[in-house]
């Protein structure tokens, strides 16, 4: 391959017809092109030559760069193609001797047995059953009587439906300090006036009484002097 020969007018117009059927024909750089000269790339657009020199856009790699016709050439077929040989597969190695092996008559050794950890339940306390208190059995009830009747004042005491005390006869003094403890003014005079009401007969009974000792004591008076 000559690269020291630019592209001619007659290559320039085959690449214009090989753009339009839509290749990209491939092309070498010259010496004039500089670093790059004897590289590969392809011409991917013709822009108008009476615009600039460098009309012949080339991809070359990554980049797309405009070239004078004097900077190219035409690749010659299979420039640029790299013929991939194949790599000889490697051979497979030979499998290792295998030396046999001495086993000793020795008694095997059982796995140890995992044992599970035991989760101890802490024993629940017996339930308690509910017990009644025993409530206290209250004593009967208590009546202590305090009447009047025929001229007469009583005591009687009772618990229950067993008589304690039998009634029994008490002063009027006693009787009176009885009700003087139960402040109830309706009560207190009810008493006082039985009381009255008892003092005015016997004082009564006592003036007769003594009308009558005085008649009696008269007569023994003159029976004394008839003597």
């Amino acid at each position: 391959m000559d690269a020291g020969q630019g592209l001619s007018t007659s290559e320039v117009q085959s690449i214009r017809e090989a753009l339009a059927a839509g290749r990209k024909p491939r092309v070498v750089f010259t010496a004039s092109a500089g670093q790059i000269a004897g590289q590969v790339g392809q011409v991917v657009e013709l822009t108008d030559p009476e615009v600039s020199d460098e009309f012949v856009v080339v991809r070359f790699g990554r980049d797309e760069l405009p070239f004078s016709p004097a900077d190219l050439a035409v690749a010659p077929k299979g420039a640029g193609r790299r013929v991939v040989e194949p790599k000889p597969e490697p051979e497979p190695e030979p499998p290792a001797a295998v030396a046999p092996e001495f086993v000793l008559d020795t008694p095997r050794v059982p796995a140890q047995r995992q044992e599970e950890p035991k989760v101890e339940q802490a024993e629940k306390p017996p339930a308690r059953r509910a017990v009644k208190a025993a409530k206290p059995k209250s004593p009967a009830g208590l009546t202590v009587t305090l009447a009047y009747a025929d001229g007469e004042w009583t005591v009687a005491a009772q618990q229950g439906s067993k008589a304690l005390a039998k009634p029994y006869v008490v002063k009027p003094a006693e009787a009176l300090k009885m009700v003087a403890l139960v402040d109830v003014p309706g009560v207190q005079e009810a008493v006082e006036q039985i009381l009255g009401t008892e003092r005015a007969e016997a004082e009564q009974q006592a003036e007769k009484l003594r009308a009558e000792l005085a008649e009696i004591e008269a007569r023994l008076a003159e029976l004394r002097e008839a003597r």
